[in-house]
């Protein structure tokens, strides 16, 4: 009896497509990586630029970290710092035509007219102090503390209005009550410093003497805008930048932020009067320093 040949199994022409997929969806991906490489973020690229250029460019510096302003060298006495707190200056910013607060703000208004006619920037001040406020999104991306490319032409201009004079400067970071939970920033404390710092940087790296500068971070907790709106919530989040008229005016300043201060007899007693002189007083044989009181 003749055996039954098996049936044969129907053979698929077009089993090539599948692999065909395949390639084209690697291909597809392949290009999107390529695309997000090709993207740079020229605020990262400067900041790397910077720091390649002070490594290869000086011998010493290969050796020790890459100083930010002007370096100074070491020595066994603290450094004088740039204005004395003893130092007298006169309160009257409208009185005295060469008052260089007066002066800072009239070069700011010139320089960033734009930007005042659009709301981004602000320039606002007293007898005490001045104050330019910017708002975040000229400054950084969202969440981040990393310059963006306006911010280096922004910064630039105004460390070159600043750098003729010797006043204080510091610059404070606010944020909205928007929580950020990231590994750089757990929260808006974080990333409201490090943009304050960030700025700091630029300004130094521009030739602000870091002695006059000091930057500090309010995160959420002072809002001068509703965060209920996202139009009160982009105002809550600035950046700004305070002049001060000497360094007692800038302790006050500092110790509950430009938005809550007011101008008042005792602040500008600290702006116009000398502070307390420190004398050296005997305890258990050895002399040290203790403020003298104050009546």
């Amino acid at each position: 009896m003749a055996r039954r040949r098996p049936p044969e199994d129907h053979e698929n022409h077009e089993r090539w497509l599948v692999s065909y997929a395949d390639f084209i969806t690697l291909l597809f991906a392949f290009f999107v990586v390529m695309y997000s490489i090709s993207s740079i973020n020229e605020g990262k690229y400067k900041v790397l630029s910077q720091a390649l250029i002070g490594v290869f460019t000086d011998a010493d510096r290969s050796l020790k970290p890459i100083p930010i302003g002007e370096e100074r060298p070491l020595t066994t006495t603290p450094a004088e710092p740039l204005i004395r707190d003893s130092e007298q200056v006169d309160a009257g910013l409208a009185q005295v035509s060469s008052d260089p607060l007066q002066t800072i703000a009239n070069d700011v208004r010139d320089a960033f007219g734009d930007l005042i006619k659009s709301n981004q920037l602000t320039v606002r001040g007293n007898e005490l102090w001045i104050e330019i406020e910017l708002n975040s999104s000229l400054l950084f991306g969202s969440g981040d503390a990393m310059p963006s490319d306006v911010a280096f032409t922004i910064i630039e201009k105004v460390a070159k209005i600043l750098k003729p004079f010797d006043n204080p400067v510091h610059v404070e970071g606010f944020t909205d009550d928007l929580p950020i939970r990231t590994a750089q920033y757990p929260t808006n404390w974080e990333l409201s410093s490090a943009r304050a710092a960030s700025i700091v940087r630029m300004l130094a790296v521009d030739g602000v003497n870091p002695v006059r500068m000091a930057s500090v971070g309010y995160g959420e907790f002072q809002p001068i805008a509703s965060n209920a709106t996202a139009e009160g919530r982009a105002r809550n989040r600035r950046v700004v930048l305070v002049i001060s008229r000497n360094l007692d005016v800038r302790r006050s300043i500092t110790g509950s932020g430009s938005a809550n201060v007011k101008p008042d007899a005792a602040l500008k007693r600290a702006g116009t009067q000398p502070a307390p002189v420190h004398v050296s007083q005997p305890v258990g044989g050895k002399a040290v320093n203790s403020p003298s009181p104050t009546l």
